[in-house]
């Protein structure tokens, strides 16, 4: 196995957005009068899209489809102009990108957050660094786990699956990898706890960024 290129998660994997995202999220809870949830359940709130982040913030007996579509609304909105009040890079996301870099290793990204936020995320915080693909969510290509994006980005490349290692911190991350045939890496510095990640396909876990050297 020869890494050539490296395909990133973005929230929870180079980007610790929890705080943003959960503050975004119940000041609209807020306005709909409905009860917010403590940070750290968001945790396992997002990392699916928008649209399943609502279904699981409301209520079950709020759970309409015009519900839905009114929290997604409102939670754009909001994010949109939040969402980088507390957002910051993970300790050693960037010594990581700096040492991939130096090494002539394809950086890319593949996030289920909508493409503009995860675009402007990528290129505000690093933009000292040039990544070949940033791909978050379009209506066009189904969000992961489904394995289209990740699939889109090695053929791209013209390069084949055993090129290339997925870094990701949960589950969804985990089983995009399994089903594109990467090499799956979890973070256990993210979200999920490290039995979510080995139970979903991770083949190597890391403590910290720079442990991914362990494996180029």
């Amino acid at each position: 196995m020869t890494i050539k290129a490296i395909i990133f998660d973005l929230d929870g994997t180079l980007l610790n957005t929890l705080d943003d995202l959960a503050d975004s999220m119940n000041r609209v809870l807020n306005r709909m009068n409905l009860p917010a949830h403590d940070t750290e359940k968001y945790k396992y709130f997002v990392g699916d899209g928008i649209e399943k982040l609502a279904v699981r913030v409301l209520p079950p007996s709020h759970q309409s489809r015009e519900m839905v579509e009114k929290c997604v609304i409102e939670m754009k909105s909001e994010y949109s102009m939040h969402w980088r009040d507390r957002t910051h890079p993970y300790p050693g996301i960037h010594a990581m990108l700096q040492a991939l870099k130096n090494r002539a290793i394809s950086l890319n990204v593949l996030s289920n957050k909508p493409d503009a936020l995860t675009q402007i995320a990528v290129s505000s915080f690093f933009p000292e660094f040039s990544f070949d693909h940033v791909a978050g969510a379009k209506k066009e290509i189904p969000k992961k786990p489904d394995p289209t994006g990740a699939l889109n980005i090695i053929k791209s490349l013209d390069l084949t699956s055993d090129n290339f290692l997925y870094l990701g911190d949960t589950c969804t991350d985990m089983k995009t990898a399994v089903d594109a045939g990467i090499f799956a890496v979890g973070a256990l510095w993210g979200f999920r706890p490290e039995s979510e990640l080995r139970e979903s396909g991770a083949q190597a876990l890391l403590e910290r960024p720079l442990d991914i050297l362990d494996y180029i």
